[in-house]
């Protein structure tokens, strides 16, 4: 990883504090990047002109106790990689051939539509329990890495 990896991924932590959701721990943000250019940014919220999580005072998937990385269909918010796609299609942005910076590891439908859309490359900072997700992304060829801050933010100041 390279120093645009770093910036990149401050910029997804930085996204990922406009959330909406109201679950602690949840709050995740995307940033979806082709020749070092931002092309759109996503954080996982409701969809425009629909009550909030936090508007509402709770989060649905905890009221029904569900379990993260399952049932993700049960959720008033969309995921922070879905919404930054859905931007780039909105806006008619080509995000073919992009990289995909995200807070946390695509579920396995965002995998989906991250490999439809054309990403070529994931790069993710925590984990998330859904391993079916890295099937997607082993069988397709997207590259899909693992950010160690730390270890990424050490080698920088080095340099």
């Amino acid at each position: 990883m390279d120093k645009w990896d770093v910036r990149f991924m401050h910029m997804a932590r930085e996204i990922s504090t406009w959330t909406s959701c109201f679950a602690p721990g949840r709050a995740i943000g995307a940033v979806i990047v082709k020749d070092k250019r931002i092309m759109t940014t996503g954080y996982n919220g409701a969809p425009a002109g629909m009550k909030t999580c936090r508007e509402k005072g709770e989060c649905l998937r905890r009221k029904l106790g569900i379990p993260s990385g399952t049932r993700a269909e049960v959720c008033y918010a969309a995921h922070a990689e879905q919404n930054a796609i859905l931007q780039a299609a909105k806006l008619g942005i080509s995000i073919d051939g992009a990289t995909l910076y995200c807070t946390h590891q695509p579920c396995s439908m965002c995998a989906k539509m991250i490999i439809n859309a054309g990403i070529r490359r994931v790069i993710y900072e925590q984990g998330y329990p859904d391993e079916f997700s890295l099937e997607f992304f082993k069988e397709t060829g997207v590259a899909l890495e693992k950010y160690d801050a730390a270890v990424e933010e050490q080698k920088q100041s080095e340099e």
